[in-house]
């Protein structure tokens, strides 16, 4: 009997989700590894919150010596908060130029959300099929993902869901699949403007729960347009994506060459410390200062802001947003290879160490394999290999590692990737 697992039931939610068939019991991190209460090492393949690596030495000596000194409420003035947010906005395009800081990827989300309905004084917030944006209660509102799943329900009137621009899988596909989505894109934009309101559109460049998936170039870009000149409001969600995760650019956003009124950040900020982050222009900022005070007790607290701020200097001084992109090419490409070997793989999609592998069955018009794909990582786990799986149909095996994974490391996933669909 497993008394860890026993005491876990008794005492915390049974909603609380576990890995794998065999749960892991982990005790130790470093780098891009994890190692269990027996000592076994294994390779994280998924873990993208700790974004520069398990356990970094500059993070928990800054955090430890910052701890030592002073860690208090934001509401004194504080040197650390300002030079993060000096150093961070530098990464951002220009007119995103004010900071306000928060713990999580879900309170960042639903203050975007006050924000975009503070300065549109509207409600009405277009969302993506597949979508997952946080936890909170405004949250699940606006994710499908969530809400039309199992204990869901249906949202407010005044969300406004468009299908998941998928052109391979999507119910539209082939050559006029893009204009398809953008029209749905299109129309629900209209519609709200015919109520006398202005639209939101909140959006992942990459989807991550929705399977891995980019946006298709033109439906974001001109999707973004349409939003601007509806005088409405964008929000890029970049939670899972950002920080150099993508390789070739810093921000998912900057992937399609868009400029977005609201950035959200949280997850691989604080490397696994509770810090985020919602990023806008000076004229959204001074709408939403209307009487209302906005107090955090935590958010850019000094500790933080030292956390955050050596993750960015890490990222910079070993190279990770370049390895990102080095690595992320070299293993797409073996997952390309190992493609046109096995059946059940459908697609390779996704950029830098953000990736997704699509199982399917081809020989019946690329039916979704949601088991098979449960037990092909229950399968990877046993050859101490960690990824997982997500996407509307439970049929993506996602791959999105801290940054310091290499190609050694991209060998050995794909050489047992290899080995276990050969074993199906």
């Amino acid at each position: 009997m497993n008394l860890t697992l026993e005491k876990r039931r008794k005492v915390l939610s049974s909603s609380l989700s576990l890995s794998y068939t065999k749960p892991l019991h982990v005790v130790r991190g470093r780098g891009q590894f994890l190692y269990d209460k027996n000592g076994i090492e294994y390779l994280d393949g998924v873990n993208n919150i700790q974004h520069v690596g398990h356990a970094h030495p500059k993070i928990s000596t800054a955090a430890y010596k910052q701890l030592q000194i002073l860690n208090t409420n934001t509401r004194y003035l504080d040197q650390h908060v300002l030079d993060y947010a000096e150093r961070l906005l530098k990464k951002l395009p220009s007119k995103l130029n004010v900071c306000f800081f928060t713990n999580s990827g879900s309170e960042s989300n639903d203050l975007a959300l006050r924000l975009a309905r503070t300065y549109t004084q509207s409600s009405d917030t277009i969302v993506l099929e597949g979508a997952y944006h946080g936890h909170t209660e405004s949250l699940i509102n606006v994710s499908p993902y969530k809400y039309k799943g199992p204990g869901g329900f249906t949202p407010p009137q005044y969300i406004h869901e468009i299908p998941m621009p998928d052109i391979k899988r999507g119910i539209y596909r082939g050559s006029s699949a893009e204009e398809r989505y953008l029209k749905t894109l299109s129309n629900k934009i209209d519609l709200i403007k015919s109520q006398g309101k202005k639209p939101i559109f909140i959006f992942e460049s990459f989807m991550g729960c929705g399977g891995q998936l980019p946006l298709p170039e033109r439906f974001l870009k001109r999707g973004h347009k349409l939003i601007q000149q509806s005088c409405g409001i964008s929000i890029a969600d970049e939670i899972q994506t950002g920080f150099g995760r993508l390789g070739s650019h810093y921000w998912a956003f900057e992937f399609f060459d868009i400029e977005p009124d609201i950035v959200t950040l949280g997850k691989s900020m604080g490397n696994g410390f509770p810090l985020s982050a919602v990023i806008t222009t000076r004229e959204i900022a001074n709408r939403f200062d209307n009487g209302m005070e906005y107090f955090n007790s935590f958010g850019g607290n000094a500790v933080s802001s030292v956390v955050g701020d050596t993750v960015l200097k890490i990222i910079a001084e070993e190279g990770l947003q370049e390895n990102a992109k080095d690595v992320g090419k070299y293993l797409k490409r073996q997952l390309l290879e190992l493609k046109y070997k096995n059946p059940i793989i459908g697609d390779i999609r996704g950029e830098g160490l953000f990736l997704g592998v699509e199982i399917v069955d081809l020989k019946k018009d690329k039916i979704s394999l949601p088991i098979l794909a449960s037990n092909i990582i229950d399968k990877m786990r046993d050859k101490c290999i960690l990824l997982s799986i997500d996407g509307p149909k439970k049929n993506i095996i996602k791959i999105k590692p801290p940054l310091p994974f290499n190609k050694e490391n991209a060998d050995f996933l794909v050489e047992n990737f290899y080995k276990v669909l050969l074993g199906l």
